[in-house]
């Protein structure tokens, strides 16, 4: 199993480029279901979650080609609406082909999502919209078996926030009878480059990004080409990197618009950051300031940067105050932190964190995504060698990590 070596001390600096969105990438790559016509994107991130999506595609009877960042999807074969286990188990996001294929062809058998590490994240929703446009789905041996004729525009209010569960029953209503209405949709940028990319296809949406979004149902989608946005969680990784270790770096492909809560925070802390149109830079102070943070659903602060904001303020002067209130247990990496040398108490869906001088390299264990990052930048400011194990973690969401960071000067090296 591969890990992660770094040496840390040194500050980042350079020029990087950020590469496309993984939380936008999948669900349009299910939206490929919906059409028997091509559809060609752009930007398309090299992540194991990727590769994940793109072989359950393939089994159904979608034909893909990859050249470099675009891939070209035609669904016009569909032929075998089955999402198994085996490559379900392994990303959560398999779950959005559940609307499409109800749209498209009216059947859809759906293992369900196995246990993750951060909590709970509950399909209910998605199978309440769908019953709601009139689907017939059972639960049982672990699979959503759901089935139907053609689905009828219906208004759904769901319970809680929640994006995938947003983004299935979008797709699901561009081609259901009628007009679908979601309330209290969620209101990410990656359900608004959803819509986007579905416009482009024919369907007729309005209210993407904010809490009412309406579907008014079209017999047919066509082919189109998209360019899947920025990856706003990776761009905010580095900014926390830069600004841990005193650095000052450029990052292009990337924007401030969808990380003004970041941004914001980051400023707080004491740092200079730039925007260009399609660059964002950032110059460190000489030591950080503590910022105290709540996580809620977008446009506050995202529950996807907790995790590298604690490990920012663990080497800032003052105490801050981290409340999660998305996931119920993602403060996994709290422990790991401690071991380099972490001042961190937890109390609940609370962590106080206070500032130290320094932290010292160690063994540190990823536990998940976006807490492996947190313990890569926690790296990069330690006396000596840290070594992050599990970084399989890390393959699913940040795109040659070890290679982007190097360029920025870290001493960062893969090893078996």
């Amino acid at each position: 199993m591969d890990k992660l070596l770094i040496t840390g001390g040194r500050p980042l600096s350079g020029e990087v480029a950020i590469s496309g969105a993984k939380n936008a990438a999948l669900p349009i790559l299910c939206a490929a279901l919906l059409s028997d016509e091509p559809l060609v994107l752009t930007n398309v991130p090299r992540l194991n979650d990727i590769g994940t999506m793109l072989k359950l595609l393939a089994q159904m009877g979608v034909k893909i080609e990859r050249d470099g960042d675009t891939v070209t999807l035609d669904a016009k074969g569909l032929d075998n609406p089955l999402a198994p286990y085996e490559l379900v188990k392994t990303m959560r996001a398999a779950v959005l082909v559940l609307g499409p294929l109800m749209s498209r062809i009216g059947h859809a058998k759906v293992s369900l999502p196995g246990g993750c590490a951060i909590g709970a994240r509950p399909v209910d929703q998605h199978i309440k919209g769908l019953q709601a446009m009139g689907a017939e789905i059972h639960v049982e041996h672990g699979y959503i078996d759901a089935k139907g004729g053609k689905l009828r525009g219906a208004r759904i209010f769901t319970d809680m926030v929640t994006v995938t569960g947003t983004e299935n029953l979008m797709m699901a209503a561009c081609l259901a009878e009628g007009e679908t209405v979601i309330e209290n949709a969620a209101r990410e940028p990656e359900v608004v480059d959803l819509a986007n990319c579905l416009v482009s296809m024919g369907a007729q949406i309005s209210g993407a990004g904010t809490d009412v979004i309406r579907i008014r149902g079209v017999a047919k989608l066509h082919g189109a080409t998209h360019r899947i946005m920025p990856d706003r969680i990776e761009t905010g990784t580095y900014l926390c990197a830069a600004a841990v270790t005193g650095g000052n770096i450029r990052l292009t492909g990337t924007t401030t618009n969808y990380i003004d809560a970041v941004v914001d925070k980051l400023i707080d802390a004491g740092c200079e950051v730039g925007s260009e149109r399609d660059a964002i830079t950032l110059k460190a102070p000489s030591r950080l300031k503590a910022v105290s943070l709540r996580t809620a659903p977008y446009p506050a602060f995202p529950t996807d940067m907790q995790a590298q904001f604690m490990a920012l303020n663990v080497v800032a002067e003052g105490t801050a105050i981290i409340r999660e209130t998305i996931f119920e247990n993602r403060f996994m990496h709290a422990v790991e932190l401690i071991r380099l040398g972490a001042n961190i108490k937890i109390d609940g869906n609370t962590a106080v964190v206070t500032g130290v001088d320094k932290l010292q390299g160690a063994t540190v264990m990823a536990t998940d995504l976006r807490a492996s990052a947190s313990l890569i930048i926690a790296g990069l400011v330690a006396e000596g060698e840290t070594l992050v194990d599990r970084i399989y973690h890390l393959d699913r969401g940040y795109e040659r990590l070890e290679e982007k960071l190097g360029a920025l000067g870290a001493t960062v090296k893969r090893v078996s």
